[in-house]
């Protein structure tokens, strides 16, 4: 007998004394497939001969199952020089699954017929599954394939969560960048309004200094103005035409001596009133 990893024992090897249930169970898979009343005689005659082959090996068999602790196993005989064979597994593809992954899958020492039977373990209470190899590899190659989508999967996702921090980083970068450029724009022309209220005042002032020296230009002309006045009254007593011509042309120059010294006053007022405007803006 071949178990995964158990020893070999070929056919005609001495058995212990069977168990009722062992017999049963082996009993149940040879019904079982007797059943199929579809069968062609040939194939029922050759499924029965496998099953009667397997009743032989019932102690091996369950012996095998019970020392693997596992559900059941995979019994069949070698199709190369009739020993018996058990698999492990809780499943018939389990069991497969556990042979095709193990060391000696590759060896070719195990030669598997087209069909093969499940024994379930002898507290299990299920009768024997009939199963064919081809089902059995098609299960295998199933597995293989889920089991590569879900490597390449797994790849893809990491791939993406690699692309997906990168594109962070640069993401976090470009801001930073954005941020600091805009930092030194703003910098940039706070700096060049600064100067231009800078610029502003200093001319305000310069115009406020030109109309304070004007306005005191016109206080001083409104002095002489008024000066001159009073020496034209004097010497109108002099001459009654020239003094009445020097009064009312006296009266004339201190009229606008008047409106000038107002106006100049205004102005200066209102660049005293900007200068202050300016002085509180910076």
């Amino acid at each position: 007998m071949r178990q995964l990893p158990l020893a070999r024992t070929r056919r005609g090897a001495p058995h212990t004394l069977r168990s009722g249930l062992r017999l049963l169970s082996i009993a149940l898979l040879v019904v079982g497939c007797a059943s199929h009343t579809l069968m062609p005689k040939e194939q029922a005659v050759a499924i029965a001969d496998r099953d009667r082959a397997l009743v032989s090996h019932a102690d091996a068999i369950h012996a095998a199952i019970r020392q693997s602790g596992n559900v059941g196993a995979l019994a069949f005989l070698d199709a190369k020089d009739g020993s018996l064979v058990v698999l492990p597994g809780d499943s018939p593809a389990d069991a497969w699954a556990r042979y095709a992954t193990s060391p000696e899958s590759g060896t070719g020492r195990v030669s598997m017929p087209a069909v093969v039977s499940f024994v379930y373990r002898a507290d299990v209470p299920k009768a024997p599954e009939t199963v064919t190899h081809s089902v059995l590899q098609q299960q295998q190659a199933l597995r293989t394939s889920l089991a590569a989508l879900e490597t390449e999967l797994h790849d893809a996702h990491r791939r993406t969560e690699q692309r997906l921090d990168i594109v962070q980083r640069e993401l976090a970068e470009s801001i930073a960048a954005t941020k600091q450029e805009t930092d030194r724009s703003l910098a940039v022309a706070r700096a060049d309004v600064q100067k231009a209220l800078s610029s502003l005042a200093e001319d305000l002032d310069s115009a406020r200094q030109f109309m304070l020296r004007t306005a005191q230009l016109g206080w001083l002309n409104h002095e002489l103005n008024v000066e001159n006045a009073s020496g034209i009254r004097k010497v109108a007593t002099a001459s009654q035409e020239l003094t009445a011509n020097s009064a009312r042309l006296a009266d004339t120059m201190r009229q606008l001596s008047d409106s000038l010294a107002r106006q100049l006053k205004e102005l200066a007022n209102r660049l005293d009133t900007i200068q202050g405007m300016v002085s509180n803006t910076k």
